[in-house]
């Protein structure tokens, strides 16, 4: 397998699991998304965001820049973010890997953690054909200090639009 941890292109996991990997974690809605940092360009506040409001793909300007912004609640869910959360959120700006940057849009502010390769699992086709979540490619179950897990879905850029 290609190891995710150096290849930001790569959405495959390395079989080296002693090895750990850098993921921005985020929330949408009561689901925890992450992505390889390889793949992250930077986190920006919120920006004004244009489009019919049918799709869940919008447009912004950064700075000399459109950026496709992918509301990952509306996806997911089929209903956008309140108002609120939309003007005090953030957009994480992957690296242009597929082809052009994009940005997701988050209500809270990402959160980096290091994650043992070992912890990671990739999900099988036959869940990712199944259900809205397939726009992840791989599965982290981290253990919590309190004895219970936090699932982590982390996601295949090429699958977001």
């Amino acid at each position: 397998m290609n190891n995710l941890a150096t290849n930001p292109n790569s959405v495959k996991i390395s079989d080296n699991n002693n090895s750990l990997i850098k993921l921005l974690i985020f929330k949408v809605g009561k689901i925890t998304l992450a992505l390889p940092i390889l793949q992250v360009q930077k986190v920006v506040k919120h920006n004004e965001v244009h489009g019919s409001g049918l799709s869940y793909v919008n447009l912004t300007h950064l700075g000399e820049q459109e950026v496709a912004v992918i509301n990952l609640h509306q996806k997911l869910f089929k209903t956008s973010q309140t108002e609120a959360s939309q003007a005090t959120g953030y957009f994480i700006i992957s690296k242009n890997v597929t082809g052009e940057p994009l940005g997701i849009m988050v209500a809270e502010a990402p959160s980096i953690s290091d994650v043992p390769l070992g912890q990671i699992r990739l999900i099988p086709d036959s869940y990712r054909q199944a259900d809205t979540l397939e726009i992840a490619s791989h599965v982290a179950v981290i253990p919590q200090e309190n004895e219970t897990s936090l699932t982590i879905f982390i996601l295949d850029l090429h699958r977001l639009i």
